[in-house]
């Protein structure tokens, strides 16, 4: 009997570490940090499937979206008809920004190309802002095998025709430079659906945004709801800077396919 009190307090204090620990864990995810694994090959070369990383959320201030979704629960779900955000910070042209899709809600991550005001169009696959071509260079061939990749288990589409399993799978790279002089890469496997469209302007207090494997991505240059169209800044999440690590297998506990290059890589 005379053991019962320390046991009680031992399983108090216990409880006491666990509640304290999630208490920080989930203030550092909705205010500082939230993690995001990669599972589609919109944005390759500068992520791949099974990337993962933190992205900052205090860059752009704080809204509705940036409270996380965790097991199906909106913890700010009744906040979603307020278009503000607190602490507001202005992304930057050329940032990678992690978004809610403003039909889905589903969490996106592309390349912020089109700010409010801005006339973006796209023909035969070369990127116009404002009336002005962004310089495209070429920059060699991203070469992966075809294969289902990640948990989703998409095969990549290739600019060397129909190839087997196992088989090399071709982009040619272009290097563009946007008008405040970022530079970063892009994937084309020639001309598709997303290679020509009309010139979109950008509403006040809204964002344009493009994957950078620019045949594979599902982004502003398509209409809701299927398509991303223009993003309200209230759904931006917060910015990508930097890979942490990287899984090239189904999951991002198998570290034995975590790729070497790719620990703590800047994000261009």
């Amino acid at each position: 009997m005379v053991d019962e009190p320390k046991k009680t307090n031992g399983i108090a204090e216990t409880f006491k570490t666990v509640f304290w620990a999630l208490f920080i864990a989930g203030i550092i995810r909705t205010i500082l940090f939230q993690p995001f694994w990669i599972p589609s090959g919109s944005m390759k070369s500068t992520m791949l499937i099974g990337d993962f990383l933190f992205v900052n959320k205090y860059a752009y201030g704080y809204s509705w979206a940036s409270c996380p979704t965790i097991r199906g629960v909106d913890f700010c779900g009744f906040a979603k008809d307020w278009d503000g955000r607190v602490w507001q910070g202005e992304p930057e042209r050329g940032d990678i920004i992690v978004f809610k899709h403003p039909t889905t809600e589903t969490d996106f991550i592309k390349r912020l190309i089109g700010l409010p005001g801005d006339k973006v169009q796209v023909t035969d696959g070369q990127l116009s802002i404002n009336g002005v071509a962004v310089p495209r260079v070429a920059n060699g061939v991203f070469t992966e095998t075809f294969e289902e990749q990640g948990p989703m288990r998409n095969q990549p589409r290739c600019g060397n025709g129909t190839v087997g399993i196992g088989a090399d799978c071709n982009k040619a790279i272009f290097t563009e430079t946007l008008p405040e002089g970022k530079t970063y890469q892009t994937l084309d496997i020639g001309l598709g659906q997303g290679d020509n469209t009309p010139v979109f302007t950008v509403p006040e207090g809204k964002y344009f945004f493009m994957g950078d494997n620019r045949d594979n991505s599902t982004d502003s240059r398509y209409r809701q709801p299927n398509g991303v169209g223009f993003v309200p800044a209230s759904y931006l999440v917060g910015r990508a800077d930097r890979v942490m690590f990287s899984s090239a297998g189904t999951s991002i506990l198998a570290f034995w396919t975590w790729r070497g290059d790719r620990f703590f890589k800047s994000l261009n």
